[in-house]
């Protein structure tokens, strides 16, 4: 992707539909005019009056509780310096989008016009009211330790400078797990750290914090080695001023144990890794090109334990693991402050988790067999949903036992079940597949490259990574769509209806003739179907030449399933071939199935139906609970309709006993576990939360995840077909970009599925 096209996506990114990335929404009914009397006025006085005797109210009756305030002035945004407040208020958005997607907390983004301390302080205290808490953002240093220090003694709600404490936090659950990998003890370790502006200070204080001594720790900036000899040392830097007669970071570096990172990029050489002591710690984490090239670091010392700020390494120092969960933990216990015991237990959280199991969605999101503590996983990875179950517990457990929790939590099982709550409004699992399938791209075949919404999604899922497309159709219309969207990517294009691949489609033609010749397929009718795409971009996918295969945008739903059966065919052992979509909801996902194949499926059809998307959930890294859905409850129908679901169930009981299958039941008790626990406690969903719904017919399914889409705006990726011998995956008529670029990734995990299993049997 060329530069400008880069850019031009952020600006498109940022301004269409609706300029920016945050919005407010509201969380109380407002369709008749009793509740807008009741949201103003007359009705809001009583509220106010409450908070007006005692304004601790104010987290009863408003907002406040879960709202944090992403503040700056605009003077150190990222790489881009000081570029004031209105320039930094995308930065501040995207702030935002982090604190609700991790943790669920809201967020107003403030942007002050000032550069001036006193002013800073004073705007911030005066709108502070308003927010359960303050999160500090891109603020130059030395001012930020003075701002962050101010506030945090004149305001009684929370404050932290995320720039400053966050990396030190993650950094440092980091460290602890390394120095145990190196057997090494945080008191005795030589400590060089290169760079000293606020994240390097906070850093560095939080490792003493831990144990690391003074008098073991060398700090460099731009001028060199930090002595105590050196004029006109701020007060940050003189806490960290060497006796030692050095003054470059080679000469630092011989013998160290540690190297810390937050200066820029190749500052450290492959000698210097070789002068440090045996088994080194190295965190890089300049961004976006750390210290020393990860690559050139572990092949210049094998005992090395690395890290850095980038994802496509092991051990990303990632801030995310951090701020989110730590307001969580402040904000649910009505914390005063943020202090060093929640800070230091937020650490040892992060250390902690890192050595427990690692759920098998974090595996597949990362496409790792097993992630296990050790060298290359020394801290959790940002998509871990055990985060907000482990980190904000310990936060809230410090701010308690430190004395400045004003709303202590007594029963922690229910605060960890509300917490795991908070996670279903998300799109983390759309995330995790792209991740999972950059990490193993397979060659997808588009078979119709020349609609602009599918060679949309074909740019993206190239240039993120996410597979190798191969461009199916008009080849003069793709070569111009692709100059008008700036895709320019040496890709390859075919048209099966260009006298160029009449080799290719002879030879394709020759095997599908081959294996049709008895159901009445001539030599003459098999060339003339390798002249359409569908046939085509089959018979790619079933002789090997592509993995995967995308198609359906412009066509209806059977008519391009019928090549797909003809050529491709079910699966070793398939009786049957199904779809099932997952819808993104408020809950989390959910997995409806058949919601594109089967009209009117009997009970052996359900069973199977719901054993196939048993599969694909366990694909996503979930783990089933599924119910059967009809309009009646286990029995109180003896309708046809009702006692093939019944029949079904019953099947499954008896056939897979450990499978978590039950019904059949009406859609509201499926997913109301109250209802279901109070009125059907027999049930093998009770006390479940169910996530996978099997509809009796197509009617059914199709319909109910339309509307879902529809009206509930949730994002579906489907339908994904079941049942296939190959990965082929069909669209819906019309599906958006976003959609098929779902749909692919989907497609390359599907063939990476399968390329594991074959690579196992073998």
């Amino acid at each position: 992707m060329s530069k400008q096209s880069k850019r031009l996506e952020a600006l498109v990114y940022h301004a269409k539909p609706t300029p920016g990335k945050i919005k407010v929404v509201p969380t109380k009914k407002y369709a008749s005019q009793r509740d807008l009397s009741l949201a103003y006025s007359p009705g809001v006085a009583e509220p106010c009056l409450e908070i007006e005797k005692d304004v601790n109210n104010v987290y009863k009756y408003t907002a406040k509780g879960n709202l944090v305030a992403v503040i700056s002035n605009g003077t150190a945004v990222l790489g881009l310096g000081n570029i004031g407040p209105e320039a930094s208020k995308p930065v501040m958005e995207g702030k935002g989008l982090l604190f609700k997607i991790f943790a669920d907390i809201d967020v107003f983004d403030i942007e002050v016009d000032t550069e001036n301390v006193d002013e800073f302080i004073e705007t911030v205290k005066n709108i502070a009211p308003t927010f359960g808490g303050i999160n500090l953002e891109d603020i130059k240093a030395p001012e930020a330790f003075e701002i962050e220090r101010r506030l945090k003694e004149e305001l009684d709600i929370p404050v932290m400078h995320d720039d400053q404490h966050g990396t030190a936090i993650i950094s440092a659950a980091a460290l602890l797990n390394a120095l145990e990998l190196a057997e090494k003890n945080i008191e005795d370790v030589r400590i060089v750290v290169s760079g000293a502006g606020a994240a390097a200070i906070s850093c560095t204080r939080l490792y003493k914090a831990f144990g690391a001594k003074c008098e073991n720790i060398v700090m460099l900036d731009s001028k060199g080695v930090i002595r105590k000899d050196r004029d006109n040392l701020t007060a940050q830097k003189a806490e960290f001023a060497t006796d030692r007669k050095i003054d470059t970071l080679d000469e630092a570096m011989k013998d160290a144990d540690v190297f810390i990172g937050l200066s820029m990029a190749d500052v450290v050489s492959p000698e210097m890794l070789k002068s440090m002591s045996a088994n080194p710690i190295v965190f890089a984490m300049a961004n976006p090109n750390p210290e020393i090239n990860y690559d050139l670091a572990i092949d210049t010392r094998k005992d090395i334990i690395m890290a850095t700020g980038r994802s496509d390494h092991p051990n990303q120092v990632n801030n995310v693991l951090g701020f989110p969960f730590i307001f969580r933990g402040a904000l649910d216990v009505r914390a005063t402050k943020i202090n060093e015991e929640m800070k230091m237990a937020a650490v040892k959280a992060l250390s902690r988790l890192a050595k427990e199991p690692v759920p098998e969605q974090v595996n597949l999101a990362y496409n790792e067999t097993r992630l296990a503590f050790g060298r290359d996983y020394i801290i959790p990875k940002p998509f871990d949903p055990r985060l907000i179950a482990e980190v904000p517990p310990a936060v809230a457990k410090a701010a308690m036992e430190s004395g400045v929790a004003q709303e202590p939590i007594e029963d922690w099982d229910r605060y960890k079940n509300a917490l795991l709550e908070r996670l279903g409004s998300d799109n983390k699992l759309v995330r995790q597949l792209l991740g999972r399938a950059r990490t193993n791209p397979k060659r997808v075949v588009f078979a119709e490259a020349d609609q602009l919404d599918v060679l949309k999604a074909a740019q993206i899922v190239y240039e993120e990574g996410v597979a190798e497309p191969v461009l199916l159709g008009r080849k003069d219309t793709i070569i111009e769509l692709m100059s008008e969207i700036e895709f320019d990517a040496d890709v390859e294009i075919i048209d099966p209806k260009s006298d160029e691949e009449n080799e290719r489609k002879n030879q394709y033609a020759k095997v599908y003739w081959e294996k049709r010749q008895r159901q009445g397929v001539t030599v003459y009718s098999a060339e003339k179907k390798m002249r359409e795409r569908n046939f085509f971009a089959a018979m790619m996918v079933n002789v090997g030449d592509a993995d995967a295969l995308i198609t359906g945008y412009s066509r209806s739903y059977p008519t391009v399933v019928k090549p797909m059966l003809e050529l491709i065919g079910k699966a070793d052992g398939a009786t049957r071939i199904a779809t099932t979509n997952v819808m993104m909801t408020q809950r989390g996902p959910m997995f409806l199935s058949d919601t594109a194949i089967n009209i009117d499926p009997d009970a052996k059809d359900l069973a199977r139906i719901a054993r196939m998307t048993s599969k694909v959930t366990r694909m996503f890294g979930i783990e089933p609970v599924t119910a059967m859905i009809s309009y009646s409850n286990f029995g109180s129908s003896e309708n046809p309709k009702s006692k093939k679901v019944q029949d079904a169930v019953a099947f499954l009981h008896e056939a897979y006993p450990d499978m978590v299958v039950d019904g059949e039941l009406q859609t509201d008790f499926a997913l109301n576990a109250k209802m279901l626990q109070d009125i059907f406690p027999f049930s093998k969903l009770a006390g479940r939360k169910v996530n996978t719904l099997i509809f009796p017919n197509l009617d059914a399914a199709n319909i109910t995840y339309k509307l879902l889409k529809e009206l509930n705006k949730s994002e579906s990726i489907g339908p994904i077909m079941m049942g296939m011998a190959k990965p082929v995956h069909i669209l819906q008529l019309g599906a958006s970009v976003d959609e098929i670029v779902n749909m692919t990734a989907i497609a390359v995990i599907d063939a990476q599925e399968r390329e594991k299993r074959q690579q196992k049997a073998k």
